[in-house]
């Protein structure tokens, strides 16, 4: 602990801080030094995450120049000329933070796209393989509170970091030697070495070409678009211009957006959680919904790569659709639209649907329904982007051709459970933005049927079985908060429980040995899967749990998931088996 005190005490006198940076340093109580200084802010699931402020724990100029300084120097060592996009959301010092990004990549000889003002983090996913681009930067921390802020880094197929570039990155990063190695030029200067370029309207531009060429129905959605309404909140973040202009693009004429939140704000002043997961975000929305009488409800997160969904039944009332739902319901359309237009791969089985191992069970009968393959990994989006990569590395070494027994598959969709999907290959990350565009085509459509998506969703099940999830997460902030978490995983670890909530555990798969242990025959068996702190519980009745800790906030999440006979019978096992898991983990 001493070298953090000393390190504390560097931050208060060392000039290459700035004034007010040794004046707040200075300041500090002992408990706000020590969350602040505890730890160098680290790389998770999604980059560097953390709360605004002054310290090595925080997100500051300071951490996130050493980390554009590592990224630099990463990519130099690899390449001579070197490219790097930078977008950013509507949180506070996120433009701060892209443009002191960008003058310190072009100190260094790369070459930094900007975006000219906020973008959707899906849209630099887009633009890092529209511009042929070495990485890509995004400053967001997604739906966190507004405390905080984050710094994605992507590489040039467009997805996040992923084994073994983040292991590498993270190397490079600690490689550098201290804050006063980082090199920055200014603005101008980097205008005039012809190291910085703004980007904007043409990137725009063929990122909303490529979200229009997804639409299976153009007919339908232009018929349907003057009688549907729809009630839309970009929750003061970056969604608000592209999803109104896909939508009215494609001939919905009826979208209301709620004036309230149209506006970016890093306070997020009418929300208490900027998150499409949170049913409070949907307050306003709601109740500007049952004023037009809206059939659709739709919300995304600051960065717009996640969407929530409320429905109106034919019975008036207006329901949820968890991110498992609206991503199963875009699937099923999108599958069997694809299908009835004879546009899935053939055999069908070279397509692949994939997903994660904590998202629902239902993906596995409704790919069977199409004859596809299910690929799961790891949680966390950028585990689907990468099998886009693997998949097309393969057709390439199979003269271009799909072949599911050669890995060469046909990208068809990929969801998670957090809210995120995505379909096409012109991104590598989940896209709200696209997700409205294909929930409204798919309302559009099951509406000249005479069927909400309620109707659907219901059929859905009847189809391919109750399935209903869960998540629930305990937050444990500081250091003594880490400390907790890792006590937590290793107890459950250590001694797994024989049952959950009076069902008997059938197996465990410990991501963090890369080991499935079979309770019931005894076999040990590779995970096929990376390493990572995950355990999950297999449980009789086709039930199941998983917990692990986050990787973007001091938080420990457990996921469940449950199989009944009905709707209300799921959800009744899904409460019981919640009950039971997170009673593993209390504290005495």
């Amino acid at each position: 602990m001493n070298d953090r005190i000393a390190e504390w005490k560097r931050w208060c006198s060392d000039p290459v801080f700035d004034e007010r940076t040794r004046a707040a340093a200075a300041a500090m109580s002992e408990e706000e030094r020590r969350d602040a200084f505890y730890r160098d802010l680290t790389f998770g699931t999604g980059g560097l995450r953390g709360i605004i402020g002054v310290g090595t724990n925080r997100m500051n100029l300071y951490t996130v120049g050493r980390a554009t300084q590592g990224l630099a120097d990463y990519i130099n060592a690899a390449t001579a000329n070197g490219s790097v996009v930078i977008a950013y959301d509507s949180r506070h010092m996120s433009k701060e933070f892209a443009l002191d990004s960008a003058c310190i990549l072009a100190a260094n000889g790369i070459h930094a796209y900007l975006f000219e003002d906020l973008r959707p983090t899906p849209e630099l996913s887009f633009a890092v393989r529209d511009l042929h681009a070495t990485a890509g930067i995004v400053i967001t921390a997604s739906h966190n509170p507004p405390e905080y802020n984050g710094y994605k880094v992507y590489f040039s197929d467009g997805g996040q970091i992923v084994p073994p570039h983040d292991r590498e990155l993270i190397h490079a990063i600690r490689a550098v030697e201290g804050f006063a190695a980082v090199r920055r030029i200014s603005p101008e200067q980097a205008k005039a070495c012809g190291k910085l370029t703004v980007i904007g309207k043409e990137t725009d531009d063929r990122y909303i070409a490529a979200l229009k060429r997804l639409v299976l129905r153009p007919e339908v959605v232009r018929e349907m678009g003057r009688r549907l309404t729809i009630v839309y909140t970009p929750l003061h973040g970056t969604g608000n211009l592209p999803v109104r202009r896909i939508l009215s693009e494609l001939g919905f004429e009826r979208v209301f957006v709620v004036p309230e939140q149209a506006e970016p704000d890093g306070n997020f002043p009418t929300v208490a959680y900027p998150n499409p997961e949170d049913p409070h975000a949907f307050a306003l929305a709601l109740e500007l919904a049952r004023k037009v009488d809206a059939d659709l409800v739709l919300a995304t997160d600051p960065d717009a790569d996640r969407l929530g969904v409320y429905c109106k039944t034919k019975a008036g009332e207006y329901v949820p659709f968890t991110g498992n739902m609206s991503g199963l319901l875009i699937a099923e359309y999108e599958l069997s639209a694809r299908r009835a237009l004879g546009q899935l791969p053939v055999p069908p089985e070279n397509g692949a649907l994939v997903t994660t191992i904590v998202s629902s069970d239902m993906a596995h009968p409704l790919a069977r329904a199409y004859g596809l393959t299910v690929i799961e990994t790891l949680t966390g989006f950028k585990y689907i982007g990468e099998q886009i990569l693997r998949f097309e590395q393969a057709r390439a070494a199979n003269g271009g051709k799909p072949d599911a027994a050669k890995g060469a598959y046909v990208f068809e969709f990929g969801f998670e459970e957090s809210y995120g999907c995505l379909l096409g290959t012109y991104a590598r990350d989940k896209d709200a933005v696209m997700a409205v565009t294909a929930l409204c085509e798919a309302a559009a459509y099951y509406a000249s049927l005479g069927q909400t998506l309620a109707d659907v969703m219901l059929a859905m099940y009847e189809k391919y079985g109750f399935y209903a999830e869960a998540l629930a997460s305990v937050t444990q902030k500081g250091a003594d908060g880490a400390d907790k978490i890792a006590a937590m995983m290793t107890a459950v670890r250590t001694a797994p429980p024989a049952d959950v909530a009076g069902r008997k555990v059938l197996a465990v798969r410990d991501y963090l040995c890369g080991e499935r242990r079979d309770f019931v025959t005894g076999e040990i068996a590779p995970v096929g899967l990376p390493e990572s702190n995950v355990l999950y519980f297999e449980l009789e009745g086709g039930a199941w749990c998983c917990v692990r800790p986050s990787g973007t906030e001091p938080k420990i999440k457990f996921y469940i998931g449950a199989k009944g006979t009905s709707v209300s019978d799921a959800q009744e096992q899904l409460a019981a088996l919640k009950e039971g898991f997170l009673q593993l983990f209390r504290e005495e």
